[in-house]
C-alpha cells in the first residue's frame, strides 16, 4: 500500500539547506534580478512573439506534444502557467541582454583567442617504464608496431584498450602545459616523443589538429561565457540580506 507524505513549504526550504543547495539559489535569485534591472535601465523588453518563440523550443526540448504533456509537466516541476511564462520571460530577456551588452565582441573575442579554440586529436599510452616507453616509440616510428597493437597490449583500463587510447578531441586547457606545448606543434599524422609528467610517461599519437571556425554552436558559447563572466562580478558587488523562515 502506497503511503502519503505531505510537504510542506518550510520543509522544502530546510531540504534546501540541509543539501547545502542555497547558495546556488541565492546566486540564481541574485542574478535575475541584476539581469531584470540592467534590462530595464537599457530598455530592453521582450515582445509576445518572442516569448512565444521561447515556449515552443521550451516544449520541443521536453517532448510536449499535448496540451496533457504540457500539464503534466507543469505538475511534475510544481509550476503555475504563470510561473511557466514567468521562467520563459526571465530566459529570453537575459538572452536579450547578453546580446546588447556582447553581440558586438564575440567576433574580436575569438580572433583574440584562435589559439585557444584549436583542438587536436588524441591517441595515448602511459607506461611506468620510461626505456620501455622510447623502444616503442622508435618501433612505432619504424612501423614495426602500429599504435593500436601498443594500446591493445599496454593499456590496463578496458574501454580505453577498446577504443585504442583514444582520447577524444581536446584543446589546450584540456591537457597539461608539457603535452599541449608538443601537441599543438605537431604535424599530423605524427607519434610525439615520450613526454613524461607526474601521471608517468606519455606515448601519444596526433591524428589531426583541427583549425576552430566561428560557427553557431561556439559564438553562443563565448556569448554566453562572456555574459556569465560579467553576471559574476555585478554578483560580487551585490550586498545580500537573506530571511529565510522554516517554521
Amino acid at each position: 500500500m502506497l503511503k502519503t507524505f505531505s510537504i510542506s513549504q518550510a520543509e522544502i526550504i530546510h531540504q534546501i539547506k540541509l543539501s547545502c543547495q542555497v547558495p546556488i539559489l541565492i546566486e540564481g535569485i541574485i542574478a535575475r534580478k541584476i539581469i531584470a534591472s540592467t534590462a530595464q535601465e537599457l530598455g530592453i523588453k521582450v515582445e509576445t512573439d518572442e516569448l512565444q518563440q521561447a515556449a515552443d523550443r521550451i516544449r520541443l526540448l521536453n517532448r510536449l506534444e499535448k496540451s496533457e504533456d504540457t500539464w503534466s509537466w507543469l505538475q511534475k516541476h510544481h509550476l503555475s502557467l504563470d510561473e511557466f511564462e514567468e521562467s520563459i520571460y526571465a530566459s529570453t530577456l537575459a538572452t536579450k541582454l547578453a546580446q546588447h551588452l556582447f553581440g558586438d565582441r564575440v567576433e574580436l573575442f575569438f580572433a583574440e583567442r584562435i589559439l585557444d579554440y584549436t583542438q587536436a586529436v588524441l591517441y595515448e599510452v602511459v607506461l611506468d617504464d620510461e626505456d620501455l616507453t622510447m623502444e616503442l616509440f622508435y618501433a612505432l616510428q619504424e612501423e614495426e608496431l602500429t599504435f593500436p597493437e601498443v594500446a591493445h597490449q599496454y593499456i590496463q583500463e578496458p574501454e580505453l584498450r577498446r577504443v585504442g587510447g583514444y582520447r577524444g578531441t581536446l584543446r589546450r586547457s584540456e591537457l597539461k602545459p608539457e603535452i599541449s606545448a608538443a601537441v599543438f606543434a605537431a604535424k599530423p599524422p605524427q607519434i610525439l616523443k615520450p613526454i613524461k609528467t607526474s601521471k608517468g610517461i606519455h606515448l601519444i599519437l596526433v591524428e589531426a589538429i583541427i583549425q576552430p571556425t566561428l560557427d553557431t554552436a561556439l559564438s553562443y558559447k563565448i556569448l554566453n561565457d562572456l555574459f556569465s563572466a560579467w553576471l559574476k562580478q555585478q554578483i560580487a558587488q551585490v550586498e545580500i540580506a537573506i530571511d529565510l523562515v522554516t517554521s
